[in-house]
């Protein structure tokens, strides 16, 4: 259950921010003993990984935050985030902490079913971890341009910080206190609803109000007398 968990929190936090959950786990690894990675995934804390998605990361920080530049670049990553999703969803599901008894017994259940050929379950936990990330994903990229025409751009950063930093501590949550996610995620889940619900009724309210009057079809003006 810990290991789903860990995924679960990994692959969400990968939905905001592609980039922020790799490195998490790739650091975590590499300079800790809280994230015990298989041998499939051990590539994530080598030194050029880790140079790449920090180079990655900053690119994505400051595209991120930039008015129309946002929605192309969310246009980019519709491939990359559930990637990443799927990608940590399968590292994170052996990547928990190692002084939880628990967590040790499901890190050697999933090394032990992998040595015996369960490539299928490593596919399945990709693909549940893409599916995940892209759902956040659609969400976010759904919402953004509202905002930001709603607000002539200046959501657009301070939408942008909040989703760095949601996907940061999610990402630290996912891995060290895997049981919070259970929290987290139900809020993350809640958050786009409403968010959803309030671009549809802002463009309801649009429709409803119709073309201003005067515009062709209205019958304002000379044409209209």
């Amino acid at each position: 259950m810990l290991a789903t968990l860990t995924g679960l929190g990994l692959s969400a936090a990968a939905g905001l921010n592609a980039f922020v959950p790799l490195l998490v786990v790739g650091l975590l690894s590499r300079y800790t003993d809280a994230v015990p990675l298989g041998d499939a995934w051990q590539w994530l804390e080598h030194p050029a990984t880790l140079t790449i998605l920090t180079v990655l990361l900053a690119v994505e920080l400051v595209a991120d935050k930039v008015p129309a530049l946002d929605s192309l670049n969310d246009t980019l990553q519709t491939l990359v985030r559930p990637t990443s999703g799927g990608i940590t969803f399968a590292a994170g599901s052996t990547s928990v902490p190692v002084d939880l008894p628990p967590a040790e017994d499901v890190v050697g259940e999933a090394s032990a079913a992998t040595g015996a050929g369960g490539v299928g379950l490593v596919w399945v936990a990709i693909l549940v971890g893409a599916l995940v990330a892209l759902a956040i994903h659609i969400v976010k990229t759904l919402v953004r341009p509202v905002a930001n025409t709603a607000t002539l751009g200046c959501a657009a950063p301070v939408l942008s910080a909040l989703e760095d930093a949601v996907s940061f501590v999610t990402s630290l949550l996912a891995v060290l206190l895997p049981l919070l996610v259970l929290v987290v995620l139900p809020l993350l889940v809640l958050a786009g609803v409403l968010l959803l619900r309030r671009r549809r009724r802002a463009r309801a309210l649009r429709t409803d109000a119709g073309p201003a009057p005067g515009a062709p079809g209205t019958g304002g003006g000379e044409s209209g007398r």
